[in-house]
């Protein structure tokens, strides 16, 4: 199919897309696009996620025209790479959703116990706290999820993550000020 899609592809599009050519995303799209959702579909299983990922692959290609270097490959090689890496994108946002949707199962009390106080509230406060916690970046984010979650002192987690002791409290001290801001703001807690 790749063969079918590039084969009368003229090399003057390569060089009119790095030059900013609108026409050319179009004629790329309507010849490659269908190349781009089949190797979505393959990997994904999935129409609605290929149908995401074609979508994305295009917007990746022109947002980063700039970048494309026609001397070095052809177009639709280029959007092939980026392909490879939307798909992987879509595959590990596959997996992170899965955990957490494991996670917040473990989180939900039995039905047959008796419901405790608060319960609700908790498995609302730990999806909550998960999804801000994704919003830090490393080594932020290993350093509260092992206090959160591990429940590991300040020199556990210094230890096991090979940093200075001081360079974890700072961490914690600025995440949990950063943590506290964004929930005031986007969930209004006081």
């Amino acid at each position: 199919m790749e063969a079918a899609a590039t084969h009368d592809w003229d090399p003057g599009f390569d060089q009119a897309f790095a030059g900013g050519d609108e026409r050319v995303l179009a004629e790329a799209y309507r010849r490659l696009g269908p190349l781009v959702f089949t190797l979505a579909l393959r990997s994904l299983g999935e129409r609605s996620a290929a149908d995401d990922v074609t979508q994305e692959v295009f917007i990746r290609a022109w947002k980063s025209r700039t970048t494309y270097r026609p001397e070095v490959a052809r177009l639709p090689a280029w959007l092939v790479g980026i392909t490879r890496n939307a798909i992987s994108d879509a595959l590990s946002e596959r997996t992170r959703q899965r955990h957490l949707e494991q996670a917040a199962v473990q989180l939900v009390p039995d039905p047959s116990d008796a419901p405790e106080e608060g319960g609700v509230e908790a498995v609302a406060d730990r999806l909550i706290l998960d999804d801000e916690l994704a919003h830090l970046g490393d080594p932020q984010q290993a350093i509260l999820r092992l206090a959160f979650y591990d429940d590991l002192t300040h020199d556990q987690i210094s230890s096991r993550l090979n940093l200075p002791l001081g360079t974890v409290k700072s961490h914690i001290r600025r995440s949990l000020a950063r943590l506290r801001t964004r929930l005031e703001v986007e969930h209004g807690t006081p």
